[in-house]
């Protein structure tokens, strides 16, 4: 049974976008596929966040998502968040398309995606690798710059 989820994405700003999730079976890959336009061009941090908390804009989706308590890297990385999934491009047309496969992320059981928050950062993600104790939480990706809550779809 193939399991589906979207993500529509809203900022402050002019950034905006929607996300889509597939997942064939519990132990597949999910997909994530999608756009999210006015972005400056370049490399943005792409992250679920703990909580589908909305309330104060994006800031009040929490922290990364990171059940099982690891230090923030790379999406190739084995030590990292699951809600880790690096940086996407946008082109000199301000969107970035998405196109994610990504083993960490689950679309249902204990440790689902569904409920909570996508987030698109303002910079680039280091991945962990900044030398820094922020670099091991964020990735030092700078601010939220729109986010929205993931949720199920047909």
């Amino acid at each position: 049974m193939v399991l589906k989820a979207v993500c529509v994405l809203k900022g402050d700003g002019e950034t905006s976008g929607t996300v889509y999730f597939e997942q064939e079976n519990e132990s597949d890959p999910v997909k994530v596929t999608g756009a999210i336009s006015g972005l400056t061009p370049g490399l943005h941090g792409f992250h679920v966040h703990a909580f589908g908390d909305n309330t104060n804009g994006c800031i009040s989706a929490g922290p990364h998502y990171n059940p099982f308590s690891k230090n923030h890297g790379g999406p190739t990385d084995e030590e990292r968040h699951v809600g880790d999934l690096g940086n996407v491009t946008a082109g000199d047309d301000n969107v970035a398309n998405i196109n994610i496969s990504d083993s960490f992320l689950k679309l249902s059981g204990p440790n689902s995606i569904i409920g909570r928050t996508m987030v698109i950062h303002e910079k680039a993600d280091d991945l962990g690798k900044g030398g820094n104790e922020e670099s091991l939480k964020t990735g030092n990706a700078g601010g939220r710059l729109a986010c929205g809550v993931i949720g199920i779809t047909h």
